[in-house]
């Protein structure tokens, strides 16, 4: 029956309907792509140019092309301590959401258990619950544990915050492997943690990298938490590091860009060399 029915082919089978929406569609996607992207040339290209030239034109490309606040940030701040510490502040807090998103999120998943949707409930409301609000209670609580100016005073905080949203994107997936394949692998010996280990893990990777890249984006550019527990200058991450270059240098715009730019693009490449892999898990998330 359905081989029939797909051997049959109309005229117009081949032609592509004519849609009006298609020259709207892109119109209004190359206008949001303008207005996200438009910024982010400014500090870039900014960062290029002296002071003067933003003074006098702050719309104008360099005329000339000025490298010196680039190297300048490279060579003469605090740069490279402040992105050592935004890295390793954002790999960690990766790693833990990744490592206890995946399990939490194959026990929600894979076990049946009394109280499963509940407990399930109880983790997406987590998403209601915005950081800003509990940062004082925060605060009080990481001094009493003596964690205050430590890179734990980051990580873990923020490992709490995003498990909601990582275990919503990560339980659909899991939940959508066939139940047979447990069966194999059940029958061929493996157990729970050998079947997480080697069937729903690989099975599971385009959701892992989309949690692992939002985790990292959202570490690498938080600010609000490191200013609040990280009051030691030699911990400061890189968007610290923006404010403090800022208040030393307030009247060099020029310089503010160059360190700007350089802090946000470790952040948009790790993004965009991810992205398609983060597009799937969304989808595959939203699908399941």
């Amino acid at each position: 029956m359905i081989v029939a029915t797909n051997s049959v082919h109309s005229p117009s089978a081949g032609r592509r309907p004519l849609s009006w929406g298609t020259p709207l569609t892109y119109a209004l996607a190359l206008a949001v792509a303008a207005v996200s992207i438009a910024p982010i040339l400014y500090v870039i290209i900014g960062g290029f140019r002296t002071t003067p030239q933003i003074v006098d034109d702050p719309g104008g490309l360099p005329d000339p092309w000025v490298f010196d606040n680039y190297r300048r940030v490279l060579t003469q701040s605090k740069f490279w301590q402040q992105a050592f510490n935004s890295g390793v502040i954002a790999l960690g807090t990766t790693l833990g959401v990744v490592v206890l998103g995946m399990a939490a999120a194959f026990v929600l998943a894979r076990y049946a258990f009394r109280g499963r949707e509940a407990l399930y409930t109880f983790f997406t409301l987590g998403l209601l619950f915005p950081a800003g609000a509990a940062i004082l209670p925060l605060y009080l609580m990481l001094r009493d544990l003596d964690l205050v100016n430590s890179y734990y005073a980051v990580i873990l905080p923020q490992v709490a915050f995003q498990l909601p949203l990582t275990i919503v994107i990560l339980r659909p997936f899991l939940s959508a492997i066939p139940r047979e394949l447990e069966d194999a692998a059940a029958i061929d010996g493996a157990g729970r943690l050998g079947f997480l280990w080697r069937i729903a893990l690989p099975l599971s990777r385009p959701a892992l990298v989309t949690v692992g890249v939002l985790a990292f984006v959202a570490s690498w550019n938080a600010f609000l938490l490191p200013l609040l527990v990280l009051g030691d200058v030699n911990l400061h991450t890189l968007p610290l590091g923006v404010q403090n270059f800022s208040s030393q240098f307030s009247t060099d715009t020029a310089g503010v860009l160059a360190f700007t730019s350089l802090a946000m693009l470790p952040a948009l490449f790790f993004f965009t060399l991810a992205e398609k892999q983060i597009v799937g898990g969304l989808q595959g998330a939203v699908k399941g």
